[in-house]
């Protein structure tokens, strides 16, 4: 990519395992016009998407629960509820995120909409999330969920009234980025989730 202020000279790979680490050396034009050299290490690998499923009839919101390493080693249980998640994997967002949803939780979404493009962790990886929201139908689920079991998935569906769910937030029991991210913005949407007559902010 070319950049006035950016000058990539060099790349070493440092790993090459779920994601591949590597180190980059590059040249920034500071503010003052001074280029300085500089080397970081970036987690290169493909993009994501995440779905937050929400029934208006209900109340109600549809996420998972797994156990995450990184944060396990930051004082975290590990467990985490989480929207949904999963790489592109080459695939159009549309499509894969549809995937995903119906691997993880077994329930069939066909209504989904993009609301937000992310980087979650710019500082460290490249990889850029594509976030939905959509409605689900508690009869439309095809499936028990779980992910796969040959990627070592074993994740649980865990289903949340749409207050109980921004109530962990605040009790920072739900600590996910894109998860908080997508909570609140189906909050700010406004969007009717209590099943009666209004209109939806747009």
């Amino acid at each position: 990519m070319e950049n006035e202020r950016v000058r990539i000279t060099g790349e070493e790979i440092l790993s090459d395992n779920f994601y591949t680490l590597k180190k980059i050396t590059y040249e920034l034009r500071r503010t003052d016009g001074r280029w300085q050299k500089q080397e970081r290490e970036a987690y290169v690998g493909g993009n994501g998407v995440t779905a937050l499923l929400y029934n208006k009839k209900n109340r109600t919101v549809l996420m998972t629960r797994q156990f995450r390493v990184p944060a396990y080693l930051n004082k975290h249980d590990g467990f985490m509820i989480e929207t949904p998640a999963g790489m592109l994997d080459g695939e159009p967002p549309e499509k894969r995120v549809r995937a995903e949803v119906e691997e993880e939780t077994g329930y069939r979404a066909e209504n989904l909409e993009k609301v937000l493009e992310l980087f979650m962790s710019p500082a460290s990886v490249t990889e850029r999330v594509h976030l939905f929201i959509g409605e689900y139908d508690p009869g439309k689920r095809v499936g028990d969920g779980g992910g796969l079991d040959e990627e070592g998935e074993d994740i649980e569906v865990v289903e949340l009234a749409f207050d109980e769910a921004l109530a962990m937030v605040a009790r920072g029991e739900i600590v996910d980025a894109k998860t908080v991210i997508l909570l609140q913005y189906l909050q700010l949407r406004h969007i009717q989730i209590d099943g009666e007559q209004g209109s939806e902010a747009r």
